[in-house]
């Protein structure tokens, strides 16, 4: 049984997308009820800090912060873009988002546990460093991989992104950066429409698109042909993960047919690659997933790999 950290706060609920938002309180709702089961009694549940603006500025400039708290509403929502909503809850929820992530570099750096999901939101990973769209306000996993290499001067950090969706952000904000290895599999054609194979950064970039309706056997196949071999060689000293479960079958914004259990072997080889080059270090953090019956055993398998791989 591994050391597992697992971050939540009550404020992740209190960022109000309002009726029929896809990226709801609901689905944090839904992975505690799933994760309830005895079988995750030793996850070490932390609640999520505070981030700080240092940490945002990382990937973000001053300016972004101050445009997504100068539009912040006291009372109602008020639309960034046509996806991305925020309320007067937002701003807690986002830095403790961020807060999440650093400290659990910090706690795995400093040796205190092995591996950490982060169940947070808004999402990150389609927040340009100038720009908030796709549900998301602050790059949290960029921020993450950033925050590591700036402050515990590590020369190599790989981020496997899941989500059937590109993540535009962590991309654009790595894409001249080659000691970030950024890795995605995401469906195309979809939201946002980036992420094509041509798109290499200095090398360090790797996209790997599926398919509407490519099943698990092909995922598998894909990780095993492209992403896991070039994590192997890059030999990363901290593996971040972009997790989100919104490949799966059942998911109502994708057209993929990924199973909990896909995620379940996904995670299950990225935990030998971190077993091999970094000490087993994980930071998961929540990205999409949008059918709560499907992220929430997606979600539990992802855990429970974590956990007792």
């Amino acid at each position: 049984m591994r050391k597992t950290l697992y971050y939540s706060h009550p404020d992740f609920l209190l960022h109000n997308t309002g009726i029929d938002h896809p990226e709801c309180a609901n689905r944090l709702i839904a992975i505690e009820k799933a994760l309830a089961a005895p079988e995750f009694a030793n996850l070490i549940r932390l609640s999520a800090p505070l981030g700080s603006d240092q940490q945002i500025q990382l990937i973000h400039p001053n300016v972004h912060i101050e445009h997504i708290l100068s539009s912040i509403p006291d009372t109602g929502e008020h639309f960034l873009d046509a996806d991305t909503v925020i309320t007067e809850g937002s701003k807690n929820a986002a830095y403790r988002a961020v807060g999440a992530v650093c400290d659990a570099v910090d706690r795995l750096l400093t040796h205190q546990a092995s591996n950490a999901f982060c169940a947070i939101r808004p999402p990150g990973h389609h927040a340009e460093p100038d720009m908030a769209m796709g549900f998301c306000l602050f790059n949290n996993i960029a921020i993450a991989a950033q925050y590591a290499i700036s402050h515990y001067q590590l020369e190599r950090v790989a981020i496997v992104d899941f989500d059937v969706h590109h993540g535009n952000g962590t991309q654009a904000a790595f894409y001249h950066q080659p000691s970030v290895l950024y890795a995605s599999s995401h469906e195309m054609p979809n939201y946002p429409g980036t992420g094509y194979p041509s798109e290499t950064g200095v090398g360090n970039i790797i996209n790997v698109p599926l398919a509407p309706g490519e099943s698990g056997a092909s995922f598998r196949q894909k990780y095993r042909n492209i992403i896991l071999p070039a994590l192997y060689v890059f030999k990363p000293e901290l593996l971040l993960i972009s997790a989100g479960f919104d490949a799966h079958e059942d998911d109502p914004l994708s057209s993929t047919m990924l199973t909990a259990e896909d995620f379940g072997w996904l995670t299950q080889e990225l935990v030998l690659i971190a077993d091999q080059h970094c000490q087993g270090h994980i930071i998961s953090a929540l990205e999409g997933g949008y059918d709560l019956p499907a992220l929430a055993a997606s979600v539990a398998e992802h855990i429970r790999v974590l956990m007792q791989a």
